[in-house]
């Protein structure tokens, strides 16, 4: 136990360690308290009985800053500065980064870089890029960690039990990615997207979707230009390892196979957080303008759309996604009339109504011509059971191998003896014919042999001529 205590002079677990790494891994730059909001989020609902705010965060997040203490020790981690409300920001080393891949299981190369020197300008973007995944994860209290706390805790810890759940785990996250429309994945050259946030949770509907934060101090024309980037990025192909020529992203991320003719790139989810002077209602409207080229599909008869090399683009706010996360109808997107939730958004609902129409027009006909099928075979069996011939004898139905038997063969087949009765009534009939022959075979040999008659002491045999 000494050894431990002095290589970890926290005195923090390796599950306390690797909760920092994972987090970090993924965020680059946060909080102790947002650490602990992802990676343990009952203490949230522990040490309410604390005089102030501050001695109730303190005590939710000592565990986590005792384990940050010791990865700087080990030097895995380290302070990054401070934001506007005086909270230190943590970052990994290149060190810790590494270490942070095989937490996540995410190999080194797609682990970023570094987010040294983000707190020296108060770290405004990543920490609205933190506060979108925590809205996007929502992570669920473990009730069972919360025994003996006050009823007023959990009660509000089981209301967010009971809330929809959010995407994914922190593993389905990462942040700062770039996207590149030339150059490679460890080396983007120019022209190329930064992806705030990349979600894959394939598992919960959502296999791939980029998310560009706006604080609201960029205008249509810039986000415009970003969105350009995203869509050569979404057009750009390589070639695979087997040779053959696919989208670039596909070499990275899975995502199912797309219809035939509606393969769509990547969805792009725009959060707006107003905290600049530019209105995002009117920016909306006029990025959507601008960017119409890119997202507008091709509609079709049966009211729906086709998105084949189009990019979905979806907009909401952050208020709104923290109030009500990814499962609310507060995602719009652009060509859309209405509010949607996330899945409805970045889906084609209208198509896939439409195909469970077909489905089930299909199915309908299908099932009446199996019904017609049946019928039919119904009405043959029984023209056929009534061609069905009656023993002459007994009464009863032939079977179908006496059947076949009666029937017309070919001109060197022996000829049925007994075509009108059944089986065992044949079996009777010629048992019967061959016991009336019998007696008068006898017969006739007996009057063809005549017993010898002795004459003259010789035994003379006579016979009949």
């Amino acid at each position: 136990m000494a050894g431990k205590r002095e290589e970890n002079p926290a005195g923090s677990s390796n599950n306390l360690r690797g909760d920092v790494l994972r987090v970090l891994g993924v965020l680059k730059v946060a909080t102790v308290e947002q650490i602990q909001q992802i990676a343990a989020p009952h203490m949230s609902y522990r040490h309410t009985d604390k005089e102030t705010p501050s001695k109730r965060k303190q005590a939710r997040t000592a565990s986590h800053l005792g384990a940050l203490s010791d990865l700087r020790k080990h030097g895995l981690a380290e302070n990054g500065g401070q934001i506007s409300g005086g909270d230190t920001l943590r970052n990994l080393t290149p060190m810790g980064l590494k270490a942070a891949s095989y937490e996540l299981g995410r190999p080194v190369g797609e682990m970023g870089n570094p987010a040294r020197g983000a707190g020296r300008t108060g770290a405004l973007h990543p920490m609205v890029v933190n506060d979108a995944v925590l809205a996007l994860l929502r992570p669920k209290p473990d009730l069972a960690q919360l025994a003996g706390e006050p009823a007023e805790a959990l009660a509000a810890a089981q209301a967010a039990v009971d809330a929809p759940d959010g995407l994914g785990t922190i593993a389905s996250y990462a942040t700062e990615v770039a996207l590149p429309a030339t150059g490679t994945w460890s080396n983007p050259g120019k022209g190329g997207a930064q992806a705030d946030i990349v979600i894959t949770a394939p598992e919960d509907g959502v296999p791939l979707l980029f998310v560009e934060i706006d604080n609201c101090y960029e205008s249509a024309q810039v986000l415009a230009a970003k969105i350009d980037k995203y869509m050569r990025f979404g057009q750009r192909k390589v070639k695979d390892v087997d040779g053959k020529e696919r989208p670039m992203w596909r070499t990275r991320w899975w995502v199912p196979d797309g219809r035939h003719s509606d393969q769509p790139h990547p969805p792009l989810l725009l959060v707006f957080n107003r905290v600049g002077p530019r209105n995002p209602n009117a920016v909306i409207e006029q990025l959507a303008e601008l960017t119409q080229r890119h997202w507008q599909g091709t509609a079709y008869d049966d009211g729906f759309h086709m998105y084949d090399g189009k990019l979905p683009i979806v907009v909401t706010g952050m208020k709104q996604l923290q109030e009500h996360g990814p499962a609310g109808a507060i995602f719009r997107r652009f060509g859309r009339p209405h509010n949607q939730t996330l899945l409805e958004t970045i889906g084609n609902p209208r198509r896939e109504a439409h195909d469970a129409r077909q489905q089930a027009a299909y199915a309908t006909r299908e099932r009446e011509y199996k019904e017609q099928l049946r019928r039919a075979a119904e009405q043959k069996r029984a023209e056929r059971e009534a061609r069905r011939p009656v023993c002459a004898g007994c009464g009863t139905r032939f079977t179908d191998a006496r059947w076949k038997d009666i029937e017309p063969a070919g001109w060197d087949a022996p000829r049925e003896t007994h075509p009108h009765l059944c089986d065992d009534c044949k079996q009777c009939a010629i048992t019967t014919e061959r016991q009336a022959q019998q007696p008068a075979s006898e017969h006739q040999e007996q009057d063809q042999a005549v017993p010898e008659q002795r004459a003259g002491g010789t035994w003379i045999s006579r016979f009949r001529s």
